[in-house]
């Protein structure tokens, strides 16, 4: 796993205060709905907020955050990609 994922990892359990593990969240795992973490709206806003401001990943609209939040893998691919990683 990478340090990337480590980290965004870390941000998620802090920030939504989830009750899981690093370990215990898979990196393919869906982030929304019951196949995966479980996130609802409410989650998705303070995960943009979040990914702003650990990785300076800036979300321009509501299709760019369904692309972005899928998985840890999508987060981390468009943080590499878009963001400033300046944790």
């Amino acid at each position: 796993m990478s340090d990337l994922h480590q980290r965004i990892k870390a941000v998620m359990i802090e920030e939504l205060m989830l009750q899981e593990s690093p370990e215990d969240i898979e990196n393919a795992a869906p982030l929304f709905g019951p196949d995966g973490l479980g996130l609802d709206s409410v989650d998705a806003l303070q995960l943009a907020v979040a990914m702003d401001k650990h990785f300076g990943l800036k979300m321009a609209d509501a299709e760019q955050a369904k692309e972005f939040m899928v998985s840890v893998d999508t987060l981390a691919k468009a943080i590499e990609e878009h963001g400033k990683s300046s944790d």
